[in-house]
């Protein structure tokens, strides 16, 4: 949809309140700024300024028998909370009488609640108590906005709407719409996720897909008349136009676009009332500033010298113990790298465990691709000096942490960020730089590992099988856990890449997704320097166009920070939903919590290559509480399947193998279907196949009923006339009947660690396998879901 915005005259707004010293718009010039954005049904307004004595004549020139008094101050933002709004008779006493007591009673109210909650005090109130910020308060009040009463068509639940953008530190400009009204951040904490309100960036979406998103709201429920007894207000077109507006001008005023010489910090309409089809904005704010300098560009590039280094420098290894250095070299020749290309750093020259040292970083004889730095944090500031000026490395891993993370080291990551991009500005752009507080690298490509756990307290998994994963973490424990844990998490690359004082997770996913031999990336992040969560976006939007599947956590779901913002958004829209929504948004899977980002990394992993068309599931077991498990979790807050009935044939099919084992008194024919724990091996495979070969279903869960005494489900030995390695047994016949079939087969095994072999097997002959049915129909709902949203990217593109 095309929008005319007439982006001179909203700059000439912005010019003037500059002008006034302000950062933040008056609601009347809000209204003028509404108007140019397209905004049709502004109310008519007047300004009645301070110490002036309108006559009634200008106090009747408002259409209507009501009208609407609000207080204008730069500092009074949210006006309800003091008593900043007054629906008054249109008579010009009544007028007068409300004005004078705003004007008085106003600063009192202002200051109580500025007491009350000094956290959200405006800055230029500073230390004020008492009389003085009562002063203060009522030497800021312009006077009073008197606007035309606009009714609305109905006041009921639901028929207003929040529509905002706001800059965010980390995703940029990001536009909100949901449930409007004083009670907005009620319906927010309230509802199911994405119920009340939706968030996008506003850089990687537009108006159709936005209103897409908004119509999974109740508030499009309400407004578009489809709850009982309620009829239609808003069209489409106008949501579309106001939404696309909204976008557009987001784009324009964006730290992105330095041209504009204005970011819109926030602005917001909260709400929209609806007459006579009409979108009213009874309530709106905007806060700007100028732009901030944009960051220096990082070298890239030099990522693959990273990831696949000809030549490794060491600085931090002991001779005489196992310091976090040693270890760090340990791990390098256990990989394969070749010692012929590491050079250790170190006075007095000599070797260690076969690698050559030299005395200092001038003694190197060429150029390293990769220098590994495992030295107390206090030395970095002056080797990082050094390395720079002899020009010595591509890119360097700063292991040590004290480089920001922790209370006291600020200064130091201060400084060590400006030598960094001091060296990104010469013509090279310097070396690359990952970390501080970097636990290291796995790059099985590149032969090589830097972390600094010894083999033996963290088993390495070698080999020249397929890896085709890369796992791209913050935290350097929660990569070495999980990969302890689950034989799953076994990729081709894992970053550590600590504080991010140099390349961030978006860097390093904007390389990865052009190697052809990673179909998956797994992201654990805590946080995000400025506007790199959008870069993360784009990036990951570029893997997911690629075919890639990237699964996502993020930790520190702290409470917002809502004195960061004025408006009402921050609140519904706080910085986790921002975070979640934006980069779902890009393609992603983001995982609730650490067991589901497990199962979604490991189905990414061993099903990226089946074909999923929808989300129609048949579930398959030998126990009645497990059918049930898996009917129970077909839904979530963010996802849904459906277990539908068996086709014609594939029910005949069913029926007739039942009847030929026996078992057509003991078993239904039906979605999901217990098969009885008297089912055989060889039953098990030729339901599985059935199933395969229905177009109706598009994935299948089975339950291997390990316990069933029918079942060869045990090592040799454990059990008379049982081995579980058989060629007739389940670990066999069903991963063979897996690999013919294109769609996903997901497998139970319901049990305690006696079956852990049989697991084992299963895994290492490609079939994922979960230990309960409620896990693994949950995660392979959400699964499908974001598998099925990123094809609709993909096709989009």
């Amino acid at each position: 949809m095309i929008v005319n915005i007439d982006y001179e005259k909203i700059t000439e707004i912005f010019a003037r309140a500059e002008a006034d010293g302000r950062g933040a718009l008056f609601e009347y010039e809000t209204y003028e700024l509404l108007r140019n954005l397209g905004s049709e049904s502004i109310p008519v307004s007047n300004v009645l300024l301070k110490d002036t004595r309108p006559s009634n004549g200008e106090l009747n020139s408002l259409p209507g028998e009501k009208v609407v008094l609000k207080i204008v101050s730069p500092t009074i933002i949210h006006k309800t909370e003091v008593g900043g709004v007054r629906i008054i008779d249109k008579q010009p006493g009544k007028i007068r009488s409300a004005w004078r007591k705003m004007m008085d009673e106003i600063p009192e109210r202002y200051a109580r609640w500025i007491e009350s909650n000094p956290t959200s005090a405006p800055a230029e109130y500073g230390a004020l108590t008492g009389d003085e910020l009562i002063a203060a308060i009522a030497g800021d009040i312009r006077g009073v906005l008197m606007c035309e009463f606009m009714p609305p068509d109905s006041s009921a639940f639901g028929n207003e709407l929040l529509v905002s953008i706001r800059r965010t530190r980390e995703f940029g400009m990001v536009v909100t719409a949901g449930l409007g009204g004083t009670d907005t951040e009620l319906y927010a904490q309230r509802f199911r996720k994405g119920e009340a309100v939706v968030s996008a960036s506003a850089e990687m979406i537009d108006g159709e897909g936005f209103l897409k998103q908004f119509k999974a709201t109740i508030a499009y429920e309400k407004l578009a008349g489809k709850t009982r007894g309620q009829s239609r207000i808003v069209s489409d077109a106008q949501l579309l136009e106001c939404f696309t507006a909204f976008i557009e001008m987001a784009r324009y005023y964006s730290p992105l676009n330095p041209d504009a010489g204005v970011v819109i910090d926030e602005l917001e309409v909260n709400p929209f009332a609806f007459t006579d089809y009409q979108m009213v904005p009874l309530d709106a704010m905007c806060r700007f500033s100028k732009p901030g300098r944009m960051p220096v560009p990082r070298p890239v590039k030099k990522i693959d010298n990273l990831l696949h280094p000809k030549s490794i420098a060491i600085i931090g290894v002991s001779s005489t113990r196992m310091n976090f250095g040693r270890l760090i070299l340990k791990n390098i020749l256990s990989a394969g790298f070749d010692r012929a290309g590491i050079t250790i750093i170190r006075p007095g020259g000599g070797e260690i465990d076969g690698v050559r040292c030299v005395d200092s970083l001038a003694g190197l004889s060429q150029k390293a691709d990769l220098f590994v730095v495992a030295i107390d944090a206090v030395q970095v500031p002056d080797l990082m000096d050094e390395i720079i000026d002899l020009d010595c490395a591509n890119s360097v891993m700063l292991i040590p942490g004290g480089l920001g993370e922790k209370k006291g080291s600020e200064e130091r990551a201060r400084l060590i960020k400006e030598k960094i991009a001091t060296a990104h500005l010469t013509e090279d752009g310097g070396p690359v730089f990952l970390g501080g507080n970097c636990m290291g690298v796995v790059s099985h490509p590149g032969s090589y590992d830097t972390t600094f756990v010894p083999e033996e307290k963290l088993a390495r998994q070698g080999g020249d099988h397929p890896r085709r994963a890369a796992f791209i973490s913050q935290s350097g424990a929660f990569i070495i856990t999980r990969t302890s844990k689950l034989p799953v998490f076994d990729p081709a690359y894992i970053l550590s890449i600590g504080n991010q004082n140099d390349l961030t997770a978006g860097d390093l996913v904007s390389h990865i997704k052009c190697l052809d031999g990673i179909d998956v990336i797994a992201i654990y992040m805590e946080g995000f320097n400025d506007m790199d969560g959008l870069a993360l976006c784009r990036a990951i939007r570029g893997a997911v166009e690629k075919g890639k599947e990237v699964v996502f956590y993020k930790a520190g779901r702290t409470p917002e920070g809502k004195s960061a913002t004025s408006g009402h958004t921050a609140s519904v829209a706080g910085d986790y939903m921002v975070c979640e929504s934006c980069i779902r948004q890009a393609g992603a899977m983001v995982a609730d919590n650490f067991t589901q980002f497990e199962e979604l990394f490991t189905l990414a992993v061993t099903i990226h290559g089946k074909i999923i068309n929808g989300n129609r599931l048949a579930g398959v077991s030998g126990a009645g509480f497990e059918a049930v498990g898996m009917a129970d979790n077909i839904q979530g807050d963010d996802y849904e399947m459906q277990m539908v009935p068996f086709g014609s044939q594939t029910k005949a099919r069913l029926e007739s193998l039942i009847r030929e084992h026996g078992l057509d008194n003991l078993v239904d024919v039906k979605n999901p279907m217990d098969i009885n724990p008297s089912s055989n091996d060889r039953l098990h495979v030729e339901v599985l196949n059935v199933l395969g070969k229905d177009p109706g279903i598009d994935a299948i869960v089975m339950s291997l009923d390990p316990l069933s005494p029918s079942v060869h489900s045990l090592p040799r030995g454990m059990r008379e006339g049982e081995d579980l390695n058989c060629e007739g047994g389940i670990a066999t016949l069903i991963p063979e009947a897996v690999a013919r079939i294109d769609k996903p087969v997901l497998g139970i095994v319901d049990s305690g660690s006696l079956y852990d072999p049989l697991v084992k097997l299963l895994v290492q002959r490609g079939m994922p396998v979960f230990r309960s049915s409620d896990r693994v129909v949950g995660a392979l709902a959400k699964y499908t879901q974001c598998r099925l949203h990123a094809e609709s990217i993909r096709n989009k593109g």
